[in-house]
């Protein structure tokens, strides 16, 4: 990174700054809870000097040796129920797949890599439910065959920006922001 800790940072930035962090935690060196908290303020980060805090009490990482950011994941729930909540680390694209079960995500507490997170819808004879933070603005790409896809409306903020694609099979798709719709299942 430049010397200047004024100007902004990009997500190549955060990313490479993800990445030490990853490291200091595989090797023992952040607690989980240390590595989470310092992740938030990564990816919420708007300049370099927001950054370099984060890393100063690491060593340093060669650019071979950090690994690449979590860009693409996969939660699916077949015949079962499949529940991911608290704090966790999400991707920038979210694949949900769901079959003759139901699958529960809640991505107010998660840690969100970037302003833009995109999460792929894929039900079949099931129940998806999908809790964003109050500050996120959501839009629905998707598409309903025999179906429900419903977004609870709420505040839209200056919060990260919740695509949703993909499609719903004889399944209910259903996006909230509190506590409302959260027991539908």
């Amino acid at each position: 990174m430049t010397d200047d800790p004024a100007l902004r940072a990009s997500d190549t930035d955060r990313d490479r700054v993800a990445a030490v962090l990853a490291e200091a935690l595989a090797t023992g060196r952040l607690t989980s809870v240390e590595h989470a908290d310092r992740l938030d303020v990564t990816y919420t980060a708007k300049t370099l000097g927001e950054l370099i805090p984060l890393t100063r009490d690491l060593p340093g990482v060669s650019a071979s040796d950090v690994p690449v950011a979590i860009e693409r994941q996969v939660i699916s729930s077949k015949f079962s129920k499949v529940v991911r909540k608290g704090r966790w680390v999400a991707s920038r694209h979210t694949r949900l797949s769901a079959r003759f079960g139901a699958l529960i995500i809640d991505l107010s507490d998660a840690v969100l890599p970037g302003r833009e997170i995109t999460i792929e819808t894929d039900a079949r004879f099931s129940k998806m439910i999908v809790r964003v933070p109050e500050n996120a603005h959501v839009i629905d790409e998707g598409s309903a065959i025999f179906g429900k896809r419903h977004i609870t409306a709420g505040s839209a903020g200056d919060g990260p920006l919740i695509r949703l694609v993909g499609s719903s099979k004889f399944s209910k798709v259903v996006v909230t922001r509190g506590q409302d719709d959260w027991n539908l299942l």
